[in-house]
């Protein structure tokens, strides 16, 4: 019989064996880190995109309607993502950190 150096040779048995399968329900810190950072900035975007439109600020009013309409856009995705990692943490049913993307 022949010396085999097992240390070297790749087969189906040892890729599966290598892998396991558990999911990790670790918070992601920086994923949520990012999505309270965008819920905030969208905070202040709207909040200062309606103090922009009512003293008009820059003139007109369109100044203030770009900060509302960009702050809606940063708000949404992070109050999603923030809600996720909320309801994950407090273990509400068909919530979990797996569904956070990674950034």
């Amino acid at each position: 019989m022949a010396y085999v150096d097992h240390a070297f040779s790749i087969s189906d048995e040892d890729l599966m064996i290598g892998t396991s399968y558990t999911v990790s329900n670790r918070p992601p810190v920086k994923e949520i880190s990012l999505a309270v950072a965008l819920l905030l900035f969208g905070i202040v975007g709207i909040v200062s995109g309606f103090f922009m439109a009512y003293n008009r600020v820059g003139g007109d009013q369109g100044h203030g309607v770009f900060f509302i309409v960009l702050g809606c856009l940063v708000f949404i995705p992070g109050f999603y993502y923030t809600r996720i990692a909320y309801y994950a943490y407090k273990g509400y049913k068909g919530f979990s950190f797996s569904t956070i993307p990674s950034a």
